[in-house]
């Protein structure tokens, strides 16, 4: 017979908790839910936006009613419970409604604070917390004008201005010198206030409610200097706390709100308590993410697991004021041990900070443009060092591929693990992949299977960024510390260790090692684990054809069309009279229409059948020409110029570096594509600093450059270092190269990763440490040794010849004759 749980408090800690115990054990309790609101489950957060006029109650309900029964949930919704017998282990509602527990869930919440002045009962005085507050503002809105809120907090403001939305004049009082002060400085602040003024809010600041005047209704609020505004509706925002009365009387341990545990547990061990009623280690929360957190830790120990632990919450705040966009997180005061980095452009409204100490994030607050706050958090809950981007990181996170625009790339350009919907704790990777999983093409669809952006609604530009990015092209992603996909539980830094300690050399050996969900894995996880085994056992791992891409497969890039482009490689950009004449007569014998001249200065020929690649391979390879693996997750090209041979500003040979350099690294496969070049001065004409490894030659010989890239957003380059010789730039070259391919996670550029692992490392590894920059040169020559052999030729002479053949011959007179 399953256990009986009761849970007080239908609020979204209650409920949240509830739903992740039925993911974990659905059938270990008997559930019964009390909530004193006649309603099923609501989302409390967006009362804001339905106060505003924005949504409806129904728009906001998480769980209604009929989710209680198909869930075998009793639901007393209207019933306050008033004692809880723990020596019975029962609890009693005000009407006489008696449940019996085994397990009791404690989730009350918090109340709202209402400041003891004269007045504060008086008819058309409210606070801001539940459905019936929101309902009484309304109607009093149709029948009246003036309102004043009481509180310049994140409430109050959102009170005000859905007020304002339903056509009243609002003033909003506050105590202190500035708005939002738990959330925001100085300068923000004012930025806020500014806005919020234009759209005709007006404020009192630093005023100190004495009475609340009226007769039958308020009319007025008096100040303790004297002065008196005419008020028809007062609103009481000035801020919560906890609700623990209840728990408190029935000899539950109590501060400043029921103290738990690390498991959610309060000093009862039958009895647990989420939410704002809670205190744990000292601190309450206000906010629905910690709220969630909790939620998941305490399913987990009711469900009997037994492994979560809940070690407190960094928080960060967004308002739900639609046209304002703010954000803030941690110490953003800072203190004498910190100090801070500012951007500021009051024309553009646009201001940041970020509080540091020893070059790591502790807080930041951002007004205007809040698009990188996300990737600040992140920097912030890692505890990442920034020595390395210190110089531009108030700038956003710069690293771009080549593709994509605007602000949809720079929410591409997000690790799988930066939070989007705080609320929820909804991080990007689970909103891509359930994109990708599920078909989703739209937000409320998005909502629907994630619940990012359906708790407050802030995050929803960033939701609908992924969203666009994700379906409108062939996104990847590059997650860390983060399982590698839904089929394992395991990152790629566990699966790469695993790979080499326990000399695993196939993908079957890999899952079954790894105890892969999945019998045959995914689209994800088939084409990392392949690479990770070709680059650790390059003589002997197997390299599975079928868990490549289509271009790797074909070795040839598809098109819109369906048809195919061929790039042979041109070494170093250089090219002969024989080559160009076997290129051209190619583009005539098969009818080619588009002859094009690429960014890395080779030749492409577009609009050819799949099954014409070999004939045309054959044909390029008896002048020379091999594939140029411009399809693959590999060393694309390397550019140069023409250097000292021929242009008077050259201060080396470029081109011949430029070849050796091709020569060295053509054919490895790489997490990414790799991207190099070799310019013969600082005039740079080849762009070796927006390349993955880029040379500019110097007359003291030659400046090494790393991690940049292209395209729309381009990233420039980090300097490595400067050597003398071609012979050390080459050594350097495959050192790189090597560790790149060793340590990234597929489908992470370069540089990403070094954002990733920080610039100094990679110098403490190749620049510092001439060992193992030694060594690991020798381990991708020794690599090149099994991969520098041309597929073009090896296809030619048979190799996967069912790739390019049709499966079947159809006719379709035929076909619709016998139809």
């Amino acid at each position: 017979m399953a256990e009986k749980l009761v849970v007080i408090g239908n609020g979204m800690a209650g409920i949240r908790t509830v739903e992740e115990l039925l993911k974990l054990a659905p059938d270990t309790y008997d559930i019964s839910v009390f909530g004193a609101e006649p309603y099923g489950n609501y989302n409390r957060i967006m009362l804001s936006p339905v106060l505003a006029g924005e949504k409806t109650i129904n728009d906001i309900m998480l769980n209604d009613e009929q989710w209680y029964v198909d869930n075998n949930i009793r639901l007393h919704k209207g019933k306050t419970v008033s004692h809880i017998d723990r020596r019975h282990r029962k609890v009693v509602c005000d009407d006489g409604t008696e449940e019996a527990y085994d397990r009791l869930l404690i989730a009350t919440g918090s109340m709202p604070f209402v400041i003891p002045v004269p007045g504060n009962d008086l008819p058309g005085v409210v606070t801001f917390r539940d459905i019936y507050d929101v309902d009484r503002m309304l109607e009093a809105s149709k029948d009246y004008k003036h309102a004043v809120v009481i509180g310049g907090g994140l409430l109050g403001l959102e009170a005000a201005n859905g007020l304002m939305n339903q056509g009243m004049s609002v003033t909003v009082v506050h105590i202190h010198q500035t708005l939002m002060e738990r959330q925001l400085d100085g300068p923000a602040a004012t930025m806020l206030r500014k806005t919020l003024e234009a759209r005709g809010m007006h404020f009192l600041m630093e005023a100190q409610t004495e009475a609340i005047i009226g007769k039958d209704r308020v009319e007025k609020v008096r100040f303790r200097d004297g002065n008196e505004i005419y008020a028809d509706l007062v609103v009481m925002a000035v801020g919560i706390r906890p609700n623990f009365q209840l728990a408190k009387q029935a000899g539950i341990h109590c501060e400043r709100g029921i103290v738990v545990n690390d498991t959610l547990q309060t000093y009862d061990p039958r009895v647990y308590a989420v939410g704002e009623c809670v205190q744990h280690r000292g601190a309450t929360y206000g906010l629905v993410a910690p709220l969630f957190e909790m939620a998941k830790v305490c399913a987990n120990h009711l469900a009997m697991h037994g492994i979560g632990r809940y070690g407190g919450s960094v928080t960060s705040t967004k308002l739900k004021v639609t046209g304002i966009d703010l954000f803030s997180a941690g110490d953003f005061t800072g203190n004498d041990q910190t100090e801070e980095l500012v951007f500021q452009d009051a024309a553009r409204g646009v201001y940041r900070k970020l509080i540091v100490q020893d070059n790591r994030i502790k807080g930041t607050v951002m007004y205007g443009d809040t698009i990188d706050g996300p990737w600040y958090f992140d920097l912030m809950r890692d505890n990442t060092d920034i020595s390395d981007m210190r110089e531009n990181i108030l700038f956003g996170q710069a690293h771009l591929g080549d593709s994509g625009h605007g602000d949809d790339n720079r929410v591409a350009a997000m690790s799988d693990s930066a939070e989007i919907c705080g609320c929820n704790g909804v991080c990007k990777g689970d909103i891509v992949k359930a994109i990708v999983d599920k078909k989703l093409f739209t937000l409320e669809e998005v909502r629907a299977h994630t619940k990012a952006s359906s708790s407050c609604g802030s995050c929803t530009g960033l939701v609908e960024s992924i969203l666009a990015s994700t379906v409108g092209g062939n996104y990847s992603v590059a997650p860390h510390q983060k399982p590698m996909c839904g089929c394992t539980d395991h990152t790629h830094d566990e699966i790469r260790k695993a790979i080499k300690e326990q000399e695993l050399k196939s993908i079957r050996a890999v899952m079954n090692f790894l105890a892969w969900k999945t019998p045959d894995g995914c689209s994800k996880c088939r084409p990392a684990l392949n690479y990770y085994l070709v680059c650790q056992w390059p003589a002997e791992g197997l390299d599975d054809y079928q868990s490549r891409f289509i271009n790797e497969r074909v070795h040839a890039n598809i098109q819109k069309d369906g048809t195919y482009s061929v790039i042979p490689r041109m070494w170093g950009g250089h090219t002969t009279p024989n080559e160009l004449r076997a290129i051209a007569s190619v583009a005539e014998k098969f009818n080619v229409n588009t002859v094009h001249i690429t960014g890395g200065q080779r030749i492409a020929l577009y609009g050819l059948k799949k099954a014409e690649l070999p004939a045309i391979w054959k044909e390029l390879n008896a002048a020379g020409l091999v594939s140029g693996h411009a399809y693959g997750k590999a060393l694309r090209t390397v550019k140069t110029c023409v250097g000292k041979e021929w242009c008077r500003f050259g201060t080396q040979d470029s081109t011949h570096l430029g070849i050796e350099a091709e020569k060295l690294t053509w054919g490895s496969w790489t997490p990414h594509k790799f991207k190099m070049a070799v310019s013969g001065c600082p005039r740079n004409c080849a762009e070796a600093t927006i390349k993955d490894f880029g040379i500019v030659c110097v007359d003291s010989g030659y400046e090494l450059h790393i991690g940049g890239n292209g395209g729309v957003k381009v990233r420039a380059t980090d300097f490595l270092c400067r050597v003398n010789t071609e012979e050390e730039a080459l050594e350097y070259t495959a050192a790189f190269m090597q560790l790149y391919r060793e340590e990234a996670h597929y489908l992470e550029r370069t540089a990403p990763w070094i954002e990733r692992v920080g610039l100094t490392y990679v110098k403490e590894r190749l620049v510092e440490d001439a060992e193992n920059r030694k060594a690991l040169a020798e381990r991708f020559r020794y690599s090149q040794r099994f991969m520098q052999n041309d597929p073009w030729a090896e296809r030619v002479e048979g190799i996967d010849q069912h790739e390019f053949k049709p499966m079947a011959t159809l006719n379709l007179n035929e076909l619709q004759r016998v139809s």
